[in-house]
């Protein structure tokens, strides 16, 4: 059987850490920034860790 092609916009979005979780961005950090806070926006710069209820279904993906 051939192998399985990655979903390249998820390869795009999701990245994995070292110990095999998976690395995403916050939404909401691309326009209407002025009515956010400074403090709304630093974290919204920062990675998060997606959530176990989708990481299966990510990992297929990539």
């Amino acid at each position: 059987m051939p192998k399985m092609k990655t979903r390249s916009g998820a390869s795009k979005r999701f990245k994995k850490t070292a110990s095999g979780r998976l690395k995403r961005k916050h939404a909401f950090k691309s326009h209407i920034l002025t009515k956010k806070s400074k403090k709304r926006k630093h974290r919204l710069g920062k990675t998060a860790i997606v959530d176990k209820s989708d990481e299966a279904r990510i990992k297929c993906q990539i």
